[in-house]
């Protein structure tokens, strides 16, 4: 494994209830553990991205620059603690306008494209919904389910749970689990 791609909202940050978004700075609520793993990742010499549909920005709660600022101030919190990203991409459009909305594979093509070291097939896709599943399995993505707050789920995470491969109640705990098989080199592939 060289990479692993992380959905944001309720695997990094706090899932906002249906309907609303996280559309500011004072709506990110991290996730407990969240920059200490992604430290462990960067430490271990994976590269991390951040993939994400923001749909917010289609239905003109916010702008494209608003979830810029969320991202570069997110990455400044993350280096104040020994992290980072290495790139953010987000699809701000409403479904059926594009091929960069999860699960289709126009966010992994951008990251490709910036980055033409990395392969899918030594990838790992960690989110918390079916689109991110699909989205890793379509691209032949190691795939990895974080359970989250389950008042916040959609109907469709109970699907995405048993379509992935591993699932983990947090970013920490499947960290753990990535990092110690990675350098093992055991089989990645076992429900937890």
């Amino acid at each position: 494994m060289t990479a692993v791609f992380l959905d944001r909202d309720g695997v990094l940050n706090e899932k906002m209830p249906e309907g609303r978004y996280v559309t500011s700075w004072s709506d990110f609520n991290l996730l407990p553990g969240v920059p200490e793993s992604m430290a462990r990742l960067n430490h271990a010499g994976l590269q991390v991205f951040v993939v994400s549909n923001q749909r917010c920005v289609a239905l003109g709660l916010c702008t494209a620059a608003d979830v810029d600022f969320i991202q570069s101030t997110f990455q400044n919190l993350l280096q104040s603690r020994g992290a980072h990203v290495d790139g953010f991409y987000f699809c701000p459009h409403d479904e059926g306008q594009c091929n960069c909305r999860k699960p289709l594979p126009g966010l992994y093509e951008q990251a490709a494209a910036e980055f033409p070291e990395i392969t899918a097939e030594s990838s790992a896709m960690i989110g918390d919904s079916l689109p991110d599943i699909e989205f890793g399995r379509r691209l032949g993505m190691l795939t990895v389910f974080i359970d989250g707050d389950p008042g916040r789920q959609k109907s469709s995470s109970q699907a995405a749970g048993k379509l992935a491969e591993l699932r983990f109640p947090s970013l920490a705990e499947a960290v753990d689990h990535l990092l110690k098989n990675q350098a093992s080199k055991s089989p990645l592939i076992s429900q937890a």
